[in-house]
């Protein structure tokens, strides 16, 4: 539901996504942009992103659209390059029919976007960014759960299973740089003693150096990107004992076939992630539509290792256009400050949103430390399933 003064019919009508009667969005087509790797060796994300949206976008049109518009996705791919992504999100602000923009993924590229973002009151919408502060935006939102609610989570979880330290072996980028100073800066609340970052290289052929480096501790964190695969591999490898930890890139495939046996116990905090939990009846309603959806249409990523499973697509991508379309049908309007401000005022229940998270970013963000989970990988004879191990508070 909205928050304001809306109808109960007008709020049940956003939820159900009907075509904006009564208004109108002055035009017969709405863009919105996408801007994520789609080649190279992060292409994954760019897939998983632009089939949720594409799932979400379907949803509105077939209901009609939006103020009678009917939305279109407009990709850039961004490739990995700090310079493509801003060059793209400069032309997505050069387009008058671009009403909203997701991306560009991961923090570095964000950071050397936002200000694009803001100077030029284009709404924009985040759910591969972890670092930064989106308070301090007026048209910025993220979907993703941020690196600092997700390492305190985990930290408190480590602190029940009577973990006494924790190393980190990530990227030296910006989320590196960030998470090393969020574990330093909350590991000792929990009891925990900080060993050290362990900075990787993107041409590291092995982390193999790093986990010797870390061999005693009782935890280790690693990166959500795809490095930590070399990461997980390299546990493996060392036969490493403690606790392998991260955010919620754990609970992608890849992980799984890096890691192998070792990737049984490893844990991850993230929002709502229901596929590997087999009782279907406990999946949030609107998370179990779009994951049906997804796989309808797309079908599931298989790990060729692990033979685990995961839709292929990202729900928290989704949660971006959904949470478009309330504002623009609470506001009846695709203004950039009436969106924003409409953005801010969301109030959409966990049973009505593609990820099974609630929607009420206030503060610009979708998620807080209330909303993140911490999720268990076991193997048992009928393939890889998540428990879920959330310390009471």
């Amino acid at each position: 539901m909205l928050s304001g003064c809306a109808s109960k019919e007008e709020r049940a009508g956003v939820s159900e996504k009907t075509g904006g009667s009564g208004w109108s969005a002055g035009a017969d087509t709405i863009k919105i942009g996408l801007i994520t790797p789609m080649t190279g060796a992060y292409s994954i994300l760019g897939i998983l992103q632009e089939n949720s949206i594409r799932v979400e976008m379907d949803r509105i049109n077939q209901a009609g659209g939006l103020g009678g518009a009917k939305l279109e996705l407009v990709i850039r791919d961004s490739a990995l390059d700090p310079g493509k992504a801003v060059q793209a999100a400069n032309e997505m602000v050069g387009d008058e029919q671009v009403k909203m923009v997701v991306g560009p993924s991961l923090s570095a590229f964000y950071n050397a976007s936002k200000a694009i973002y803001e100077q030029n009151k284009k709404l924009n919408c985040q759910p591969g960014v972890g670092t930064g502060d989106f308070g301090v935006l007026k048209y910025g939102f993220r979907s993703q759960d941020p690196n600092n609610i997700s390492v305190e989570k985990m930290l408190e979880y480590l602190q029940t299973q009577d973990v006494k330290s924790i190393g980190l072996v990530y990227e030296a980028d910006d989320t590196g740089k960030a998470m090393d100073g969020y574990i330093k800066e909350m590991a000792p609340k929990y009891g925990l003693t900080y060993l050290s970052y362990q900075e990787t290289r993107p041409d590291d052929q092995s982390h193999r150096p790093y986990l010797d480096k870390l061999k005693d501790a009782g935890a280790i964190m690693v990166s959500s990107n795809a490095s930590g695969a070399k990461t997980m591999a390299a546990a493996a490898e060392a036969n490493y004992k403690g606790v392998m930890a991260s955010t919620s890139g754990l609970q992608n495939v890849t992980f799984l076939d890096a890691a192998g046996e070792l990737a049984i116990g490893s844990v991850f905090a993230a929002g709502n992630v229901q596929f590997n939990i087999r009782d279907k009846a406990t999946w949030k309603a609107g998370y179990r539509a779009h994951v049906e959806a997804v796989e309808a249409k797309y079908g599931l990523v298989e790990g060729p290792k692990s033979g685990a499973k995961m839709p292929k697509g990202t729900a928290i991508a989704a949660d971006c256009v959904t949470a478009f379309a309330a504002a623009a049908e609470s506001a009846k309007s695709v203004d950039p400050d009436k969106l924003a401000t409409a953005m801010a005022a969301l109030d959409i229940p966990d049973t009505e949103t593609p990820s099974g998270n609630a929607i009420k970013p206030a503060d610009h963000e979708f998620y807080h430390v209330g909303d993140i989970h911490i999720y268990k990988w076991d193997r048992d004879a009928d393939g890889w399933f998540i428990t879920e191990v959330t310390p009471k508070s």
